[in-house]
């Protein structure tokens, strides 16, 4: 390291003095010296800021391996995560790999559960569902890093992973040996002629409406699930948002009623009253979907999921919005949402 140093400071200075003198040449055929000090000025500054560059560039690499990147640490190159998902998909199990992170057992009191013999059905677990695909890859096994790491009983919580790409399991499985889940197949075609375009790409995908289907995806044994968007970070005990009282209610998230409401729906939706008219006495209020504690029972028994999908059709005929996923959740359920604290969703 410190031959590291002498070499860049000699660089520098070597730098600097072939500089200076080009300029004291010039400054003497011209004699203007007052312009040649303010140009020696500016070279100096400049030295200053290339011999930081140049050192950053150098250290860089030692740079990565700060924590908390340690845990979620990808051996390739980012390019990689930007390729489209039906070109990345096929070849996911040789782009990525994961450090294997070591156990969590964070209180002595909760007990050890083998894995690999853990029921989906015991009704101590703690229920979460998380999308996974090569695209935000990074982000979720970042997002289940978290939850384990923040969890006082992270060997109560039980992962359903949803998936369009089943090569995915096996890299889950060997860079967290000792994470409860099962992965779903989500199959595309279900919604595949429900999406109508958005205003970003990106949100047509049809992973983006999986969560639609947890009731149906998931066992009939699993009463209640919380999802979570892939590009978050949990940092309290999941376990407090477990137990929310949803009272009557079948989701929880956080409501923002001072956002504006009228602005997810087209203004042909807000003057047509076939449509309008679905919020009659109800008070509808802004919530985010990538948060979500959701009661499966009572989805299953209402049906919500038709519910939805009635929404999308109507979307693809009358263009009554401009987004995703979100806007047919804001139909079904906006104004009869448990409100959570805004803490779990400092989006």
């Amino acid at each position: 390291m410190a031959d590291l140093k002498r070499i860049l400071l000699f660089f520098r200075s070597s730098l600097f003095i072939l500089l200076a003198d080009w300029l004291d040449f010039k400054s003497k055929k011209k004699k203007r010296r007052g312009i040649c000090s303010s140009k020696i000025l500016w070279i100096r500054r400049f030295s200053g800021f290339f011999f930081a560059a140049m050192l950053m560039i150098i250290l860089s690499p030692s740079l990565h391996s700060f924590p908390p990147a340690e845990a979620i640490k990808s051996s390739h190159l980012d390019s990689y995560l930007r390729l489209p998902s039906y070109q990345a998909s096929h070849s996911s199990k040789y782009r990525f790999s994961f450090r294997k992170a070591s156990g969590f057992r964070n209180a002595d009191e909760c007990g050890f559960t083998d894995p690999k013999i853990a029921r989906v059905c015991d009704p101590s677990l703690v229920h979460v569902a998380i999308t996974l695909d090569v695209v935000y890859l990074r982000g979720s096994m970042a997002a289940v890093h978290s939850i384990l790491q923040h969890s006082l009983c992270p060997e109560n919580i039980f992962f359903h992973f949803i998936v369009s790409d089943a090569d995915l399991e096996t890299l889950v499985r060997s860079t967290i040996p000792q994470l409860k889940f099962k992965v779903y197949y989500f199959d595309p075609e279900i919604v595949r002629n429900l999406i109508s375009s958005s205003v970003r790409q990106a949100l047509e995908q049809p992973l983006n409406y999986a969560r639609n289907y947890l009731a149906d995806l998931l066992e009939p044994c699993v009463r209640r699930v919380i999802y979570l968007d892939s590009d978050l970070v949990v940092v309290d005990d999941i376990t407090k948002l477990w137990i929310t009282n949803l009272g009557s209610r079948t989701i929880g998230a956080p409501e923002y009623c001072h956002a504006n409401f009228t602005n997810y729906f087209t203004g042909g939706f807000w003057s047509d009253q076939r449509f309008s008219r679905t919020f009659k006495g109800r008070k509808p209020c802004y919530f985010n979907t990538g948060v979500m504690v959701i009661d499966l029972v009572k989805w299953r028994r209402v049906g919500y999921t038709k519910r939805i999908e009635r929404w999308m059709q109507i979307q693809k005929r009358y263009r009554i919005y401009e987004l995703g996923s979100l806007p047919p959740f804001l139909l079904v359920f906006a104004g009869r949402v448990a409100p959570i604290e805004h803490r779990w969703n400092q989006h």
